[in-house]
């Protein structure tokens, strides 16, 4: 029994390590056919629409003028050819190793990552095309709620084609349009696309010890959220929904997001490896016939800032992409009742502090069975050496004597397992919303801690963490087996040394459940022990 229970406690305690390798192999819905390299899927009955007229040459972007345009909350640069996004920093959110500095999300200097959009048809401009623009860059002016930005393609002699940006205050969405008038003799019916180009490679958040997904994401009502990790592209496993008339698309990485988003109606979804190390994840919309002296317009809406679960009110499934993992249906009540807390005490360090109170608060009487059993365990312990000296090898009669001593004892062997394989869910789940949550991203706790979603600077939060192990192992009996007790003894400073790269609002968490529940198991063991022998001793 008390190996069973070491094994579970050290298990629960890797499984902050690994789970997120979980996490990135979900399984794919299966839609449809696999795509190639050079092409997406192409569906039936739509030849206006598919993602193959998008050919390779146009995976390079073009060099051109640039237009900066500044809101509350973005500073964008807009390449004159193909106008497109190829510097987005969100000025609300600060750089990792520079506080100093607005966050860039998308760039195209240290690694590539912009949002290009364009046309399919005859004439009709790609992202790869020139555009005329006014002088000057472009401001939010105060008292102003947008400001939009109107880019003029070269005219053909059957088109004119303008590229409208719309900028609103105080929203992370930038509306994408293209105004078409037809000036040839014959109806044109021609396609737009919007995609994301990124080089694959580690995010500035991410960290080899706290490894999170980076790739591309898609979402559909019938299909639901789905992870594109760029190794499946690459190996051609990607299956996107079919005839899709609602969803999104887009690239997500730790605590942010960038998703194309349209009004219902029929697009097609495709990703693409585009040279050694660079993907896109995008979509193509039909804008339908155009006659001669008429003017078509299509739209797309770009959500290009932080993950959080409010964005589903902006598109559904888009709060998604902040990665729960697995335990998605706890982590987000969990997180609820994390910001509700933030709300009284306006501290996120403190809310984690007393939403694990409150955690351990309703699992109390599982833990104090627990504790109870285990205590049980430790008084029948000489007994149970006994016999395994009396009986050595023969496990039959060794397992028939131990039973035989649960029964008189009237001990549960399972009595402490139980409990804790219950909690562990909620707690790891809990692990994953303070990690997931970008809330946390530079918030500031107390004294030497400025954010919470970055190491401890001194480790002082890793050095307690370590400590309380500690004194959790002493109040354990000692595992017979000499290797498990070597191992639990170990343990308190592989853990140490491990959380030292861990964010200190996950080693705060850590360090207030230990603390707890040596506290916990101090006090139930105290309450509960009528002799010497049931009582734990340091």
């Amino acid at each position: 029994m008390r190996r069973l229970l070491l094994f579970l406690i050290f298990f629960s305690s890797l499984v902050f390590l690994w789970a997120d390798w979980n996490r990135q192999n979900y399984p794919i819905q299966t839609n449809i056919n696999d795509q190639s390299n050079s092409r997406a899927v192409k569906q039936e009955k739509k030849p206006e629409i598919s993602s193959s007229a998008i050919s390779a040459e146009f995976t390079k972007e073009p060099s051109g003028g640039r237009l900066v345009v500044t809101t509350d909350i973005f500073r964008a640069e807009i390449n004159t050819a193909g106008g497109n996004i190829q510097r987005l920093d969100l000025l609300q959110h600060r750089d990792a190793q520079d506080p100093n500095k607005p966050f860039t999300l998308m760039q195209k200097t240290e690694h590539t990552y912009i949002a290009q959009s364009g046309l399919l048809g005859e004439g009709l401009p790609t992202h790869n095309s020139a555009y005329l623009i006014p002088s000057g860059d472009y401001e939010l002016m105060p008292g102003k709620d947008s400001v939009e930005v109107r880019l003029t393609a070269a005219e053909s002699s059957n088109t004119k084609v303008e590229k409208i940006y719309t900028f609103q205050r105080g929203k992370y969405v930038i509306d994408v349009a293209y105004e078409i008038e037809n000036k040839g003799a014959a109806p044109i019916s021609p396609s737009a696309y919007f995609q994301l180009i990124r080089e694959a490679g580690a995010s500035e958040t991410e960290s080899k010890f706290v490894p999170t997904f980076t790739g591309a994401a898609v979402y559909g009502e019938q299909e639901k959220f789905q992870k594109v990790a760029f190794s499946d592209i690459e190996k051609n496993k990607v299956k996107l929904p079919t005839n899709p008339d609602n969803g999104w698309i887009g690239m997500i990485q730790h605590y942010f997001v960038s998703a194309w988003l349209v009004n219902n109606g029929k697009r097609e979804y495709y990703v693409k490896k585009l040279d050694e190390n660079l993907f896109s994840a995008g979509l193509i919309l039909p804008v339908g016939a155009i006659e001669p002296g008429k003017t078509g317009r299509i739209s797309s809406r770009l959500y290009a800032g932080p993950a959080q679960a409010s964005l589903n009110d902006i598109a559904p499934g888009l709060g998604l992409s902040v990665d729960y993992g697995w335990l998605t249906i706890i982590a987000t009540p969990l997180f609820l009742v994390m910001s509700w807390l933030y709300g009284w005490v306006h501290n996120w360090g403190v809310a984690i502090i007393l939403l694990t109170i409150l955690i351990k608060l309703v699992f109390f009487p599982l833990s104090a069975a627990s504790y109870r059993s285990m205590a049980k365990m430790r008084t029948v312990a000489p007994k149970l050496e006994k016999i395994k000296q009396q009986y050595g090898d023969d496990r039959e009669k060794l397992n028939r004597a131990m039973m035989e001593l649960y029964k008189t004892e009237k001990i549960n062997p399972l009595g402490g397992c139980l409990p804790v394989l219950i909690q562990i869910p909620v707690f790891i789940a809990l692990y994953w919303a303070i990690l997931s949550s970008v809330e946390l991203r530079h918030a500031p706790f107390l004294g030497w801690i400025h954010d919470l979603s970055a190491t401890d600077p001194y480790y002082i939060l890793p050095l307690i963490m370590g400590i309380s192990m500690l004194i959790q192992s002493k109040l354990n009996p000692v595992p017979p087996d000499p290797l498990q007790a070597k191992l639990m003894q170990a343990m308190p400073i592989i853990f140490s040394i491990v959380f030292f790269f861990f964010p200190a609002g996950l080693v705060l968490y850590s360090v207030v459940n230990n603390i707890l529940s040596i506290a916990q198991q101090w006090y139930v063991s105290r309450d509960d022990g009528k002799t010497k022998e049931s009582r734990y001793k340091l």
